[in-house]
């Protein structure tokens, strides 16, 4: 045996790169087409059951804290009918942005695995920091969830209150961003939020 077979992998890389005496090229490429499209399916399958309003209620510290307060706002209840889940408001919609968002809530998953808000205790306790982490991220990609649904230009102000029309104006005007003025908009806000918070 020479040096060259004696590398490990070699044997695999060379078979990698050689054409199969068995399955013609055709046979290869469509047999790898009809995986990729069974693959492909089956992960975006996983990925929209995880923006269920079920899954995300699915273990008690959602369920028991925030899934209460949410259930008393105009996202789940209102005169249309037409609700907000979780997702909506939590994960964004374009492909890119999502697989990002999946992949920070596997902080999530961390939480839960050590117990560290399996309490109601410990969910107040840790509430201001959860808040704040998540205000940051929404501001930090302009509210993207928000304009899924809202956008300043596509509002009639001569609808709103006149406090509202001031603000979304001022909104507007200053490219302030849905996050900067609704925090608390689905959920409780935390105790001891920064004045500027407020």
């Amino acid at each position: 045996m020479s040096d060259q077979n004696s590398e490990p992998g070699t044997g695999l890389w060379r078979t990698l790169r050689t054409p199969s005496a068995k399955f013609s090229l055709l046979t290869l490429l469509v047999g790898g087409f009809v995986l990729g499209v069974i693959f492909w399916g089956g992960f975006n399958t996983v990925i929209e059951a995880t923006n269920t309003e079920a899954f995300c209620i699915g273990c008690h510290e959602m369920r028991d804290n925030v899934y209460q307060e949410y259930q008393k706002t105009i996202h789940y209840t209102n005169r249309t009918g037409v609700r907000a889940v979780c997702s909506d408001c939590h994960v964004p919609k374009e492909w890119g942005p999502k697989m990002l968002r999946k992949i920070q809530a596997s902080r999530e998953l961390y939480g839960k695995v050590t117990g560290s808000i399996d309490t109601r205790e410990k969910f107040e306790a840790k509430r201001l920091q959860l808040a704040e982490r998540e205000w940051a991220r929404m501001k930090g990609n302009n509210s993207l969830e928000c304009r899924n649904c809202h956008t300043l230009v596509s509002m009639d102000p001569e609808k709103q209150k006149p406090r509202a029309r001031k603000s979304h104006e001022l909104a507007l005007k200053n490219s302030e961003t849905c996050i900067d003025c609704h925090k608390g908009i689905a959920h409780h806000k935390p105790k001891g939020m920064k004045e500027d918070d407020e």
